[in-house]
């Protein structure tokens, strides 16, 4: 971690480590992104539910910044002037949430993590990136889903800006994983070496998180 925050405790993250011993939610079957649009044990809404450690950090415009550290050839230290000067992208994805839920067709505007990525220019040893929020969240995962073609870190989403109860004013979004992998109120992101726990990895959650391998809890 990039401070010595540390998330508060809550009822939800009480509730979602006593779903992780007791295996709730699972399965037990493996599904294909390629033939099936809505992975294992996931119901489908329309609205977007918010899910957070119980609070959320208050982020002014002037004092953002985003840290690109670890093992790049370029540190990066981004004001939201700086940020909103990369080249823009546009994406459409689904999210699937561990809690079950998944939504289809969001439209997100941000800045690619390829195009974040050209620019900080990650040292042949990066192999993971530890992500860490303006809250002390952390979550990890490798570099190369963090670079995958449709991983972004938007700004925007349904073409309004993205809300502080959604990671506003920026949030990473990996559609391929489970949300939590897709850090909000994103502050830091370092690559490095070997892989490490985040947050929830700590707390029993699947080290990786794949929806469609219904990759919830840890296997330990």
């Amino acid at each position: 971690m990039s401070d010595d925050n540390t998330p508060a405790d809550s009822k939800l993250t009480s509730s979602k480590r006593r779903w992780a011993a007791e295996g709730k939610f699972l399965t037990g079957r493996i599904a294909r992104p390629e033939t099936e649009r809505l992975p294992p044990g996931q119901h489908l809404v329309k609205n977007w539910p918010v899910l957070d450690l119980g609070q959320q950090p208050a982020i002014s415009m002037e004092s953002w910044r985003l840290d690109v550290g670890g093992l790049v050839e370029t540190p990066l230290s981004l004001s939201w002037a700086d940020f909103q000067a990369i080249e823009q992208s546009t994406k459409v994805s689904d999210i699937h949430c561990v809690t079950t839920w998944s939504r289809y067709d969001n439209r997100w505007k941000g800045v690619s993590t390829r195009d974040l990525l050209d620019l900080a220019m990650p040292k042949p040893q990066a192999g993971y990136v530890m992500l860490t929020s303006y809250d002390g969240y952390t979550t990890n995962l490798p570099l190369a889903d963090f670079a995958a073609e449709d991983a972004i870190l938007v700004t925007s989403w349904e073409g309004l800006p993205l809300t502080p109860d959604h990671g506003g004013p920026m949030r990473l979004v990996v559609p391929h994983l489970y949300f939590w992998k897709s850090a909000k109120w994103l502050r830091r992101i370092e690559l490095i070496p070997d892989d490490e726990a985040g947050f929830w990895e700590k707390n029993g959650y699947h080290m990786y998180g794949d929806p469609w391998r219904e990759q919830r809890y840890s296997d330990d």
